[in-house]
């Protein structure tokens, strides 16, 4: 396996959109792994996507752990304009 960049995004399409007053939920699958995460906190004002859109991600590796946790990277969602979205924990 190649190391993966900060700058590398991974095409994703969108499993499911929660709606809330202030916020999305969204959660999105990876293509290739059909890994999936969830993003609690996505701005609903100018979000109009729907299942099956395609959207992307980027990993960034912590450089620190997180006391009593076990949190390795920063997952961030992307859109095709690479604007971050939303950002996550794993």
């Amino acid at each position: 396996m190649s190391e993966i960049n900060e700058s590398d995004r991974f095409e994703c399409v969108i499993v499911n959109v929660i709606d809330t007053l202030m916020w999305k939920g969204v959660v999105v699958e990876e293509i290739e792994s059909g890994g999936r995460v969830y993003f609690g906190k996505v701005k609903a004002e100018g979000f109009e996507y729907v299942p099956g859109d395609t959207l992307y991600i980027g990993l960034k590796r912590l450089p620190y752990e997180i006391e009593d946790m076990e949190i390795e990277m920063e997952v961030s969602l992307y859109d095709a304009d690479d604007k971050r979205l939303d950002w996550t924990f794993l």
